[in-house]
């Protein structure tokens, strides 16, 4: 018997036909002898509906006000979900993220988890019941309704795993698994069968969209074994655990792409100590997700300051900047929101040299140019004009050998030093 946490994204709850095939799918679990809690996302597009009219209201809603809105999409689902399966004769319970203690900081719109207190749920379980959980919602410590931020399902869905000691928690989607590329761009992209948390963590930073960044941390954090899979069929999925010796280590597991983000320029800021403190104090303060940072080199005591951010994120760093450009003298802020990020992703690379030669050679005989690039120890990420990402995408998949299913096999990226 296992102890299992499922989470159902949008899709797989979008209606009254699917909700009833995962109350039976949940039902078919607890009857198999395992112990379930299920998480659930808004059906299908509740979220943007609800967004869409916040602003026909206003084009700038109070963060507070927008976690009171955005909140009841969940608990429309939980209940009638609980209804579903109390519909076929089984017993279950729903619970909102306050009700089964998500304490959160109170960073409105994207807050994050301080606490989970699950004993409602080892009760409710204890007591033979499904029990069906809100995802992307918390409680501040003084009673504030807070979100997660877009995918925060998928923390509620780990946190609460990891809450209640679960053996697995499934991420059940609309898609197989974790891919080695979106499959809707390269149609030769094929399915992960393990991936490690380090692995992971790159590809949901860098455009991966079947996980969010803050559950795999989450995970890796607290041992809790994610099985990504379909809400569709029964195929195995992908799984993403501690890297151990029996893991095959690709070179390059992946190749991502992100078109969510904007980047922002600073203009002649003057180059002296502390003004790069001073500028990422700003929007570090106006609760502003940064990026890749890129500081060019001063001429005459000036220089640009460039960083990519969430396109959600894009009012605050405009009044951000603006403070920046008054505090420090600086010229004036632009914003490019037609850039995307293509980004190599692979265990494999840190003992491989040449990896970034071969990607930047490859996106040259591409015709895609490089405007900004970072690294680590796994991944290579470069910022490109958007309109180039599928033929970049496409080509770095072709080029790095993931067409085909060998692509643990040993093979010399290209001659060069350094990843």
């Amino acid at each position: 018997m296992a102890l299992v946490v499922c989470k159902f994204g949008g899709t797989s709850v979008g209606g009254a036909e699917r909700l009833r095939a995962v109350a039976q799918r949940l039902v078919d679990r607890k009857l198999a002898g395992d112990r379930v809690v299920a998480v659930v996302s808004a059906m299908g597009d509740v979220t943007d509906d609800l967004v869409a009219l916040a602003q026909n209201i206003t084009d700038d809603p109070a963060e507070r006000e927008m976690d009171m809105l955005l909140a009841t999409g969940e608990q429309v689902t939980i209940s009638l979900l609980a209804m579903a399966i109390h519909a076929i004769g089984y017993k279950a319970i729903s619970f909102t993220g306050p009700q089964v203690g998500i304490v959160t900081d109170s960073g409105h719109t994207k807050a994050k988890i301080q606490e989970v207190r699950a004993d409602r749920v080892s009760t409710a379980l204890d007591a033979g019941m499904i029990v069906i959980v809100a995802g992307f919602q918390g409680v501040t410590p003084d009673g504030q309704i807070t979100t997660l931020g877009r995918g925060g399902s998928d923390t509620t869905a780990i946190a609460i795993a990891a809450g209640i000691g679960a053996d697995v928690c499934e991420i059940l989607t609309d898609v197989d698994g974790v891919y080695t590329a979106d499959p809707r761009v390269v149609p030769a992209a094929h399915k992960l069968d393990v991936v490690s948390y380090e692995e992971m963590l790159e590809m949901a930073a860098t455009g991966a969209k079947v996980l969010q960044l803050r559950a795999v941390e989450f995970a890796r954090n607290h041992g809790v074994v994610i099985h990504c899979r379909s809400s569709f069929n029964d195929m195995p999925g992908t799984i993403v655990r501690e890297v151990d010796d029996s893991m095959e280590q690709a070179i390059i597991s992946g190749v991502t792409h992100d078109t969510s983000e904007a980047k922002v320029t600073i203009r002649d800021v003057p180059d002296r100590p502390g003004v790069a403190a001073i500028v990422f104090s700003y929007m570090a303060d106006a609760n502003v997700n940064v990026d890749m940072i890129v500081q060019n080199v001063s001429e005459e005591g000036m220089t640009d300051i460039s960083f990519t951010t969430p396109k959600e994120d894009l009012a605050r760093a405009k009044r951000a900047a603006d403070e920046v450009v008054t505090e420090l003298g600086a010229r004036l802020w632009s914003v490019d929101e037609s850039i995307a990020k293509v980004s190599l992703v692979g265990a494999g690379m840190k003992t491989h040299p040449g990896v970034a030669a071969k990607m930047f050679s490859t996106l040259a005989d591409a015709g895609v140019n490089l405007d900004m690039i970072s690294t680590s120890s796994i991944r290579v990420s470069c910022v490109i004009d958007g309109v180039h990402v599928e033929r970049a995408v496409q080509a770095l998949h072709t080029s790095f050998g993931l067409d085909s299913d060998s692509v643990t096999a040993e093979m010399s990226p290209a001659s060069g030093k350094g990843a």
